[in-house]
């Protein structure tokens, strides 16, 4: 297989189109000293050049070496790190503060109540404040920049969709991934892998960048501006005081300032004003990365030490034989029947899916592990060399295949015999992208071009992502359960059971399933579900169609009421009480 990890080269989502910058000769080339020209946000960096000013050596803040001075080397990891370094950033505007500070109070106000549609118009007002720096630096949208985009938008719909706390916080997270990666646009490993979570290392910098550019600007209107926040703080001290010895004096003036006047709870003041920073940073980061993104795809990652082809081949050879025996041994196990094979070792359906289930799963991680490596330490000299490496990273690739195969068929067996959890269906989503991550490793050693392989993989994973989080778990799992009682009530009325256990603690989403269930069956499987949508009453923008939808069906058909008896609908359903 050929390289997953080409030759440097730069994106060209991440290029900025490089004005050139009218530049002051007055010093250069007539021996005449010019005045010192401000700095220019836009100049290209140089990481020998020292900033003008007094200190030694020229350097402006403290000691320093001239560029070529002994012990003037640069480690060999800033080198590296400095290799990725923007080549300019833009300044920030008032324009971007402005976004900034109205995301952050956006989220104060939106993010309180929980989850919902506020991701959607929170999304939206970071990607304008970013939109306001990207033309600030002169940034082009490409095709990618905006694929991810679209797609992080797309994840943002889960939490308006669905009630299920954590594929709403998975989406979430990728969102905010797949915004740092719109914004770097790279195209190799490290220029798609290490902008993911970019936004952790832009929150501290894009709060400098953000005061240093604002440090000594003199800001359009403060005449007029001013005068006007001055009155305005007046005029709310003076109704505050006002106001309150009014509503003391009178019954009516205090009914009817209190109806003019918003409810504020000093309790909530702590949590908001958190919110307002988190909101405030996060959004300044995404303007800092698109005023100058790290140019990671500059990155230069070397292959490994080359290894000799009998010391290289060898293991993978092993390793091979023995895949190539445990493909086998499946083959042989579908062929005479898994009935067989249980009367042969003893197990149930579920104890044999279930022992081999998580060992095979973590295999198939290792072996993407092992693929990475060895093909960094593959030999590469001769043609020859680079056949034998496709051959057998191919080869193993292949038998990976036949692992996830059969892992998905243990899976498949145990949630045939003890019905779908959260955790089960989860682990089967990953277990099917990683069969996917192995079928694009062959199609790019069987055409030996690898530059698509990078942005192809991570857009496979947020496909998964993305299609994960839109069909909604909760009520995958529900339906799955209930079919699967319903069916057994058809077949074999006598052994019909289903796990209250699992489907009580589930969210809203697997209300229209439950609801199929037959009393006392239906009361106990929506016992907490009810209670908890009882309790809680959020506004429009922290709610979500599931929630809706699954109000609309408990208030249609009421939970039955136990309260004229000592025993719950769960005690008629025979659930014991330590499960509950």
């Amino acid at each position: 297989m050929s390289n997953p990890l080409p030759e440097s080269h730069e994106s060209p989502e991440s290029t900025v189109r490089n004005e050139s910058p009218k530049s002051n000769e007055s010093a250069e080339g007539t021996g005449t000293p010019g005045p010192a020209a401000p700095r220019d946000p836009y100049d290209p960096y140089d990481p020998d050049r020292r900033p003008a000013g007094p200190g030694p050596q020229g350097g402006g803040r403290g000691p320093g070496r001239a560029p070529g001075a002994p012990g003037a080397a640069v480690p060999p990891a800033a080198a590296w790190l400095r290799r990725s370094d923007p080549g300019r950033r833009a300044a920030a505007t008032p324009r971007i503060l402005l976004a900034a500070l109205l995301t952050g109070v956006l989220t104060a106000w939106l993010l309180y109540d929980g989850l919902g549609p506020n991701l959607l118009l929170l999304g939206g007002t970071t990607a304008v404040g970013a939109g306001i720096a990207a033309r600030a630096a002169d940034r082009r949208i490409r095709p990618w920049t905006a694929v991810w985009s679209l797609l992080a938008l797309a994840l943002l719909v889960v939490p308006a969709w669905w009630d299920a706390g954590w594929p709403a916080a998975l989406a979430a997270v990728g969102a905010l991934a797949l915004a740092s990666l719109a914004l770097h646009g790279g195209r190799r490993w490290p220029g798609v892998l290490f902008p993911l979570p970019g936004i952790l290392w832009q929150l501290v910098p894009s709060t400098v960048w953000a005061w240093e550019s604002t440090d000594g600007r003199r800001l359009p209107g403060r005449g007029r501006i001013v005068p006007v926040l001055k009155a305005l703080v007046v005029a709310a001290v003076l109704l505050t005081v006002f106001g309150l010895l009014f509503a003391s004096a009178d019954a009516a003036m205090a009914d009817l300032l209190g109806n003019l006047s918003p409810d504020v709870d000093l309790d909530q003041l702590p949590g908001r004003g958190a919110l307002f920073a988190i909101g405030t940073v996060v959004a300044l980061g995404f303007a800092h990365m698109a005023a100058g993104p790290r140019r990671w795809d500059r990155a230069v990652i070397r292959p490994g030490r080359e290894r000799r082809r009998l010391e290289w081949a060898l293991p993978l050879v092993a390793l091979n034989l023995m895949f190539g025996a445990f493909a086998v041994v499946q083959a042989v196990v579908v062929l005479g029947g898994a009935d067989a094979v249980l009367r042969n070792t003893g197990m149930s359906r579920s104890e044999y899916a279930r022992q081999g289930f998580w060992q095979l799963s973590v295999i198939t991680v290792l072996t993407l592990v092992v693929v990475t490596f060895a093909k960094r330490w593959a030999p590469r000299t001769t043609p020859a060399d680079h056949r034998v490496a496709r051959i057998l990273l191919g080869l193993l690739c292949v038998l990976a295949l036949a692992v996830v195969a059969s892992a998905l068929g243990r899976m498949w067996f145990y949630v045939d015999a003890s019905g779908l959890t959260r955790l089960r269906l989860w682990v089967l989503v990953v277990e099917v992208w990683l069969g996917a991550v192995f079928l694009l490793l062959i199609a790019a050693g069987l055409t030996r071009r690898t530059g698509w392989l990078p942005r192809v993989v991570v857009l496979s994973g947020v496909l998964t992502l993305g299609v994960y989080g839109l069909m909604g778990p909760d009520a995958i799992v529900a339906e799955q359960n209930v079919s699967r009682y319903e069916r057994a009530l058809r077949t074999d009325p006598p052994t019909a059971d289903i796990d209250l256990r699992n489907v009580r603690r589930l969210s809203a989403d697997a209300v229209p399933a439950l609801d199929r269930l037959p009393e006392p069956q239906r009361s106990c499987a929506l016992q907490l579900i009810g209670r908890g949508l009882a309790e809680e009453s959020k506004p429009w923008y922290a709610t979500n169609r599931a929630a809706a939808r699954a109000r609309e069906i408990l208030a249609e058909r009421p939970l039955v009421d136990s309260k004229g008896s000592d025993r719950t609908a769960c005690d008629w359903a025979r659930l014991p009480y330590d499960a509950r």
